[in-house]
């Protein structure tokens, strides 16, 4: 009998750390499918990045004007689940470092293309908010054909008139320079609708908040300048693979060999207001770049659709 329940005994006990191992197990192989790192920009600045999900084409979502990648949350957990996703902080923003005194649309995209090519990812979808645009365009030039399309949201074709000349630009960033905070407040506020859920306002806010007033003067004052004398060119350049959410050049037509989609009802915050409608859109989009998608020539929206 006491042999007996000896052999029970080392039974359990094997069995206990068996379990404790197959446990041990699945965490590593849960963790494998979120891995965050750091990695060096062009100027060396640290660049933390995340890694999540399997699956082509990798999506990569660059954040708007001092934001950070949280402000992705929704789209990395529902598109992690077909496809590998990046998220990335721009240099300055977020959990990223900075050794750069200008926050220059080109080395914004440096930043990206510095977390691409560290990943290893080819077939990959670059889509930016707002200033995520630009930054994504400056990463496709530097990625060549590991970029199969660009997906712009809010940005390039909006109603927003960018200031063009130096000295328009320095009016407009004036009052950032002199209260960077107040401002971006009234800013922000005027980027919703009445009818956009407070508790979202206030969070966003709340996370704008928290942004480098040195860091966000600069990369507006480059956003800007980029606008007046990049854009057109670029933006041709790579019109064959570039998709708009939420813009268009005109009321009436899409730009040169792009498609549009348009989320009505909604401001500058597209993915945060109306998370369900914005990853919609992005999978019809995605599912025409990978050629699985029903062939539609273009989609013409009125601005008025925009909700802003």
């Amino acid at each position: 009998m006491k042999t007996t329940y000896c052999n029970q005994w080392m039974t359990g006990l094997v069995l206990t750390a068996l379990l404790a191992l197959a446990g041990c197990a699945a965490k590593v192989l849960d963790d494998k499918r979120l891995t965050t790192a750091t990695v060096e920009s062009t100027d060396g600045s640290p660049i933390v990045y995340g890694v999540r999900g399997q699956g082509e084409p990798t999506l990569v979502f660059v954040h708007c004007w001092t934001c950070n990648h949280t402000f992705w949350d929704a789209q990395i957990e529902y598109f992690a689940r077909d496809h590998r996703v990046i998220w990335l902080d721009l240099a300055g923003h977020g959990e990223s470092g900075s050794h750069r005194q200008r926050y220059t649309m080109q080395a914004f995209g440096q930043d990206v293309a510095a977390v691409v090519r560290q990943v290893g990812a080819r077939n990959v979808i670059l889509v930016g908010h707002s200033m995520g645009g630009p930054v994504a365009v400056e990463a496709a030039k530097q990625l060549g054909d590991r970029v199969i399309g660009i997906v712009g949201v809010d940005t390039f074709y909006t109603p927003f008139e960018y200031p063009a000349s130096q000295e328009a630009i320095a009016a407009f960033v004036k009052p950032f320079e002199t209260d960077f905070h107040g401002t971006s407040d009234k800013m922000l506020h005027s980027m919703f609708t009445p009818q956009a859920d407070p508790a979202v306002v206030d969070a966003i806010v709340d996370k704008f908040s928290a942004a480098d007033p040195e860091v966000g003067v600069s990369a507006m004052y480059e956003l800007f300048d980029w606008n007046a004398h990049q854009a057109p060119a670029d933006l041709q350049r790579f019109s064959g693979i570039l998709y708009n959410i939420n813009a268009a050049p005109t009321g009436e037509e899409a730009p040169p060999n792009a498609h549009v989609v348009m989320v009505p009802g909604v401001g500058h915050f597209v993915a945060q207001v109306k998370p369900a409608a914005f990853n919609q859109a992005l999978e019809g989009i995605i599912a025409r770049l990978t050629g699985t998608g029903d062939p539609v020539a273009k989609w013409h929206f009125n601005r008025t659709d925009h909700g802003y």
